[in-house]
């Protein structure tokens, strides 16, 4: 058999097409426009694209983008008051730092600094425990980004196995949170799991967050399961650079019943659900109904 792909492009083009709506109809009818502030610290190739295509997609869909580019010597000092500065900030809904910081600034004491009600990454201690205890959070993109593509093939997760290997605070500890909260009976495994194999064959949905290139050839698939790539690894093979996940493609598909590919899966879902996310904040900072289908 050869598994669906699931189309992460074509999904997210879709979100941001509900966002846009939903963005058009904050404009006619309440007078609001959201607003997103991106901080980047440094001049991180990787990062200034990636904040560059947060602004562009930001403004298509009729948000409003506030970027902030700091040189790499900023003190701890002056971008917490930067931060400050956003959380009073009645325009901004959303406030994102940018990550990896330079090395001299200490990252979980600038993500605690984010108004929660702001925190659109979901990284925020707050929102991490309101998260873990089931009630209404900032949920991180990528974890929604998947949560949103397993509701669309499934309909429901209730009474699923999944398996989701890698324990990171971004993206396998929020999954796993989210999978519980609609019912699936959830492993966190890792690269110490005993058996590794047998307990990614047991997954009715199998979620790959662990950073190892093709760590999970096909055979560890269970006939028939979706399984969800969150890796993008860089490789070099024949000569040639390209990008792969932590399955292994080729022979994952011949075994599930629908699969994320690598590049085009998950990836483009994770500017879709930061836009998702301010939308939300908006809603939530002016006491409107939240948008339905865009959350957790």
């Amino acid at each position: 058999m050869s598994a669906k792909l699931i189309d992460g492009k074509a999904f997210a083009a879709n979100v941001r097409a509900q966002v846009a709506t939903h963005v058009t109809r904050l404009k006619e009818v309440n007078d609001l426009i959201p607003g997103l502030a991106v901080v980047l610290v440094g001049e991180d190739p990787a990062s200034e694209v990636y904040v560059r295509n947060k602004g562009k997609q930001t403004l298509e869909v009729g948000m409003n983008s506030y970027e902030h580019k700091l040189p790499a010597d900023t003190s701890e000092a002056d971008l917490l008051a930067l931060i400050a500065a956003l959380n009073a900030d009645p325009a901004v809904h959303g406030i994102l730092v940018q990550l990896p910081l330079p090395g001299h600034l200490n990252s979980d004491l600038v993500i605690n600094a984010i108004d929660p009600a702001k925190d659109v990454d979901g990284f925020h201690i707050s929102n991490v425990g309101l998260l873990g205890t089931g009630q209404k959070a900032m949920v991180p993109c990528t974890p929604l980004g998947c949560l949103m593509m397993l509701r669309d093939h499934h309909g429901s997760l209730s009474g699923l196995n999944a398996v989701v290997v890698g324990r990171s605070n971004i993206v396998g500890k929020p999954m796993a949170q989210l999978l519980l909260a609609d019912s699936c009976t959830v492993t966190i495994a890792h690269s110490r799991t005993k058996d590794l194999a047998a307990v990614c064959r047991g997954a009715d949905i199998l979620v790959a967050a662990v950073g190892r290139p093709e760590m999970i050839p096909g055979d560890w698939v269970k006939p028939g399961a979706t399984v969800i790539d969150v890796g993008i690894n860089r490789i070099e093979r024949d000569g040639k650079k390209k990008l792969v996940g932590d399955v292994e493609f080729a022979s994952a598909v011949e075994v599930a019943g629908a699969i994320t590919p690598v590049p085009g899966g998950v990836g483009p879902m994770t500017i879709a659900c930061l836009l998702a996310n301010t939308l939300t904040a908006c809603c939530r900072a002016h006491g409107l109904p939240e948008p339905e289908g865009l959350t957790a």
